[in-house]
């Protein structure tokens, strides 16, 4: 029993930081944010309630300069003040941010806040493991190779919640009658909008899959619903 000890340890404490960042989130947002009132917004969240058989779907905003959304622990969706600023000044259209909300939908619908308590656990759990054995044949090098490959495989699990969440939101898109092009035309500008340019960590690292990749799966599940 005691040789598993180190192990429970790992998963005890990945629950214990997982559910305290949970409690920080939600303490920051409540401190943070107000209910979005935009009528160009409301127009086309409309439509994704309506597409949900849902009487509304309020939109929150999280007062920070950063281009970005976000679903909370609790189901509550956030567009950023930074990205309601590029709607304002029009370089982001009401579509387009539908197609985030509707992104963020997708990581509530599917569960993903769960899976990640679960992957952050597991991240642990992999690296206290590993640590141990790879530190008998290389001391100090085999802590940072651990952590590369801990931080690799849950990076590749994000990758696939990210990918889950825009499949759900092309299909509400569609179904809502938004269609699919403000999903991908957003994506095209999104590197642009954050300041993200040049070629970034390696794609294994990554907790986003590539825009093109992105890109690319939504296109060919637009093709296989409408033909085009």
């Amino acid at each position: 029993m005691l040789k598993f000890a180190p192990i429970l340890l790992a998963i005890a404490y990945g629950i214990l930081m997982m559910r305290f960042s949970l409690w920080r989130t939600k303490a920051t947002l409540d401190a943070q944010s107000t209910v979005l009132v935009d009528t160009g917004v409301s127009a086309v969240t409309n439509r994704l309630a309506q597409a949900l058989d849902l009487p509304a779907l309020p939109v929150h905003v999280y007062e920070i300069e950063a281009v970005n959304g976000l679903a909370a622990p609790d189901g509550r969706i956030f567009l950023t003040r930074g990205f309601l600023r590029k709607h304002a000044n029009g370089e982001v259209t009401s579509e387009e941010l539908a197609s985030v909300i509707a992104h963020e939908l997708g990581h509530v619908a599917l569960g993903h806040t769960r899976r990640r308590m679960i992957d952050f656990t597991g991240q642990n759990a992999v690296f206290i493991m590993l640590s141990a054995l790879l530190n008998r044949f290389l001391p100090f090098v085999g802590t940072w190779i651990s952590n590369l490959i801990s931080t690799a495989l849950v990076a590749r699990m994000s990758r696939r919640d990210e990918f889950e969440a825009d499949a759900y939101a092309a299909a509400l898109l569609v179904k809502s009658g938004i269609g699919t092009a403000p999903q991908v035309t957003l994506f095209r500008k999104l590197n642009a909008l954050t300041g993200q340019q040049g070629s970034g960590p390696p794609a294994w690292l990554l907790s986003h899959p590539k825009v093109e990749d992105r890109i690319a799966a939504i296109e060919v599940l637009t093709h296989r619903w409408t033909g085009g």
